[in-house]
């Protein structure tokens, strides 16, 4: 009898534990150990915020949502405006916008509607793993609205591109749903920049704004120099890698999903987590803006954190009141302009004294930091990993038939008529995302032969 109380003695206290643990977390846990970014780099990411706030407006000369900042968004600089009818459902809507001031030429994505049956169809066109996408997984919805809105824009951007000298920047911006079709956007004009007129790599940027999980971790770092995600103390759409449709057709009993999805994620190891090839996370590097504090009343002045993570890329829900809130373009905004005001206050003092605490110095630079994480990617064996100087140049080779390796000499080459049609006709940018793909049970057998290679085991994928 004695035995068995204390047996459940000691399960009622591990529970209690366990809940004290996950409903003390807070969010600014999540980066604690990042560095604080700087106000150069963070400059972009309100007048950005603003943009996608435009494409909720009705009427751009009397806007509704007045700015949290000095930038006001130039009416006469926007070059198109499409809605749900032009779209067709294959997109949200988005305007595309020459801000010549900032020398960019910008593309925003609104987020999730949710009167909208469209934006649901988009999230329900995916099953874990059914899309493999430049040696990862994605989320098929939102590639193939990327597909789209690049065949029916492409020459639109392109033709704005070379009109302003081929100097200006393509960014791609967007919030919720929008920042999955903005990050994939991304990665298909990186590899195929030359469909907009030989536009480099490091010209393409891109702003996830309250990022979807859209991408595997081999992706997420493999693109970290060219895409960006801005994510509010709790938010919860970063954080959760239940699939996006999920999320959403339980969204009016979210708190009991977080609530499962923290019970659950608890029993599996960090190591399985990074070992599924098939687990989506929010891309690119990661900018926090933290304002609140544990055990403390209120906002306070908004400090932003920024890391490429690869282990610990926010996998912990945060219950919190906020995590929805957080998660508005609207608070979003205005928080990340306070937050530029903090940083442009910080790099203007002059520091005299020595810090009560002493923190490292950021030294290294973007690319150095970028060249670290693909480096460490590796070093945990995360399927198909790449180091910055191994990157492949934007084909997947598939294996044949034979289960035999494929060599330089069977990859088809492009041929004069397809050079031609590239070039004299309206580019189809399905054929060339085709180029990425690689169909479901080809990538079932790379991922056989990465395990034998590694050592990994079956374990190391999930059924």
């Amino acid at each position: 009898m004695s035995v068995a109380c204390g047996v459940e003695c000691v399960v009622v206290l591990g529970c209690l534990r366990w809940a004290w643990k996950r409903c003390t977390y807070v969010g600014s846990y999540d980066s604690d150990s990042w560095v604080i970014a700087t106000a150069e780099e963070f400059e972009p990411i309100p007048r950005v915020c603003r943009l996608i706030l435009a494409v909720y407006e009705p009427d751009l000369h009397c806007p509704k949502y007045s700015p949290a900042g000095g930038y006001r968004l130039n009416p006469d600089w926007v070059v198109k405006r499409v809605t749900y009818e032009q779209t067709l459902g294959h997109a949200p809507p988005y305007l595309i916008y020459a801000d010549h001031d900032a020398r960019e030429i910008v593309l925003a994505i609104r987020g999730l509607n949710l009167a909208k049956e469209s934006d649901y169809k988009l999230l329900l066109d995916n099953r874990l793993g059914k899309q493999m996408f430049d040696g990862g997984y994605v989320h098929r919805g939102l590639l193939k609205s990327a597909t789209w809105l690049l065949n029916a824009e492409s020459e639109t951007l392109r033709r704005l591109w070379e009109e302003n000298g081929r100097e200006y920047k393509m960014v791609f911006v967007g919030h919720s749903l929008g920042s999955g079709v903005a990050a994939l956007l991304s990665v298909i004009v990186v590899n195929h920049g030359d469909q907009l007129g030989g536009i480099p790599r490091s010209l393409v940027k891109c702003y996830a704004v309250a990022p979807a999980r859209c991408m595997s971790l081999n992706m997420a770092v493999k693109y970290a120099d060219v895409i960006n995600s801005v994510i509010l103390q709790d938010d919860f759409l970063p954080r959760t890698p239940t699939p996006l449709e999920d999320i959403f057709k339980s969204i009016f009993c979210l708190p009991c999903l977080l609530f499962l999805v923290c019970l659950r994620d608890t029993f599996i190891p960090e190591g399985r987590k990074l070992r599924d090839p098939r687990r989506l996370y929010a891309p690119g590097r990661i900018y926090h803006i933290v304002e609140r504090k544990f055990c403390r009343c209120g906002r306070y002045p908004p400090e932003v954190r920024t890391a490429i993570p690869v282990d610990g890329r926010f996998e912990h829900i945060v219950l919190s009141c906020n995590a929805t809130s957080d998660h508005a373009i609207i608070w979003i905004e205005r928080e990340a302009e306070k937050a530029l005001w903090t940083l442009r206050e910080l790099g203007a003092e002059t520091i005299t004294i020595p810090p009560k605490v002493q923190k490292l110095d950021r030294k290294l630079t973007l690319e150095k930091e970028h060249k670290d994480a693909l480096e460490r990617a590796v070093s945990l064996n995360i399927p198909h990993a790449v180091t910055s100087d191994e990157e492949p140049s934007g084909t997947i080779e598939e294996p044949s038939s034979t289960g035999k390796e494929p060599c330089q000499d069977d990859i088809e080459p492009v041929s004069q008529k397809e050079k031609s049609f590239y070039k004299n006709a309206r580019t189809n940018w399905n054929i060339l995302v085709e180029k990425l793909f690689n169909r479901n049970e080809s990538g079932k057998m790379l991922l056989r032969r990465d395990d034998s290679v590694t050592g990994s085991g079956s374990g190391s994928t999930n059924r």
